[in-house]
């Protein structure tokens, strides 16, 4: 994989120019993307800045995100060729911070649940995840150092785990959505993914312009972990499971202080309504698609949007009161008597074989309705080369702690 942070150095030190880590960029899709398909634009040679501190740095974006100068496709047939006339605001501020948005990547259309062909890097015949298939593929296959996703349900952490690069989720709204194609305005979030927590962290800070969410480079501390495996649904694999357990194991034998956590009923409550609120939202966002073009959406995301079609009012806003309710009491759980962060699964399993499911978002939609950050880690991998990460997960606005801590499984992890 391609390093940020690497890339970086290597400018900075006079070892490689801007252009010359674009072009590695550029060679590595050459060689990858035919059998990886996580591509849908490539930039055919705009100017790479000499100057910024992404300046060299090669960025994938997700292809709901608007680009000036590539189309916008939103992974359906219905915005083929589609030309936006400016930047989504976070692609402008990665150009003026000198990165090069150098390739549209693949999504499911509209940013749902229908696959898209896109395959894992890692074992070519199992789903990369979604929504955010083409950049977290992009990522996995060294093809770009940074990529930018969203996330509703779980589609940057998700596939993340899947394909065994760094995903984070920031915290609600850090990052804008303006220019983002809007699924659920309660619920999405612009995210990234990368190759090592440092790349991530870098990124995010100054996407963000919030230095202080970058990883200083003394000692962090020993943050107190709450380990929990969300026992409210359905059971992960045991491979998951056994998975978050060494992760929990490295970092206490690492001297942090691991204790059991179990979340009160409010939570349980609280995932169980994240699709009531998904479903009223994007029932109205996609209106004019559903209206219009229905017969062109995918099979699964048009038989959502019949379903959605009765999402009522009432329910809706009681989805929103129970979260509201969970929301004030995770900041007990992470108060003075509790805990500094979450070690959590990021996902069910290792990706599923074929390319007929992006996976299952069940451990994830919780942390999205809640907006806190989540940053997931990869911990090992299976016999067939499968990757299986763990989630890092802060209080709302701490996306610094929660790097700090992604950092500490990962060294913990050696």
């Amino acid at each position: 994989m391609l390093s940020l942070l690497d890339l970086r150095d290597r400018i900075d030190s006079g070892r490689l120019t801007p252009q010359g880590a674009v072009s590695l960029a550029r060679e590595a899709i050459a060689d990858r993307e035919p059998e990886i398909g996580a591509i849908v634009r490539l930039d055919p040679g705009s100017r790479v800045p000499e100057e910024g501190p992404l300046a060299g740095i090669a960025v994938g974006v997700k292809d709901i995100i608007d680009t000036a100068d590539l189309p916008t496709e939103m992974g359906s047939p219905i915005y083929a060729g589609w030309q936006p006339r400016a930047d989504a605001p976070v692609v402008a501020r990665l150009r003026r911070l000198g990165a090069v948005p150098l390739a549209k990547t693949t999504t499911t259309a509209f940013a749902f649940l229908d696959p898209t062909a896109t395959r894992n890097p890692r074992n070519l015949g199992h789903t990369p995840g979604g929504s955010s298939a083409g950049s977290a593929a992009a990522v996995a296959a060294g093809m770009v150092p940074l990529a930018l996703g969203t996330q509703t349900g779980g589609s940057v952490i998700r596939p993340a785990a899947f394909c065994g690069v760094v995903g984070v989720k920031p915290s609600f709204r850090l990052l804008p959505t303006v220019g983002v194609k809007c699924f659920s305005w309660a619920l999405d979030t612009v995210g990234l993914f990368a190759a090592r927590v440092g790349d991530a962290a870098r990124a995010l800070a100054l996407m963000a312009d919030r230095p202080g969410i970058d990883l200083a480079a003394g000692d962090p501390g020993l943050p107190r972990i709450g380990l929990l495996r969300q026992d409210f649904c359905a059971p992960p694999a045991p491979e998951a499971l056994a998975a978050l357990e060494r992760a929990a194991a490295a970092l206490e034998r690492s001297g942090a202080r691991v204790q059991d956590l179990a979340l009160p009923p409010v939570f349980a409550e609280a995932w169980a309504r994240h699709p009531l609120i998904q479903d009223y939202e994007s029932a109205q966002a996609l209106a004019w698609e559903y209206d219009h073009h229905r017969e062109a959406l995918p099979p699964l995301l048009r038989a959502h949007l019949d379903a959605a079609q009765g999402a009522g009012a009432a329910e809706y806003d009681s989805a929103r009161r129970v979260a509201r309710q969970a929301r004030r009491s995770l900041k007990d759980v992470f108060g003075e008597e509790g805990v500094d962060v979450i070690l959590t699964l990021s996902a069910p399993g290792p990706a599923p074989e074929s390319l007929a499911s992006t996976g299952d978002a069940r451990f994830n939609r919780l942390w999205t309705l809640m907006g806190v950050p989540c940053v997931t880690v990869p911990v090992e991998t299976t016999a067939a080369g499968l990757p299986l990460g763990v989630q890092v997960i802060a209080r709302f606005g701490d996306d610094g702690r929660a790097l700090a801590a992604a950092r500490l499984v990962e060294r913990a992890i050696g």
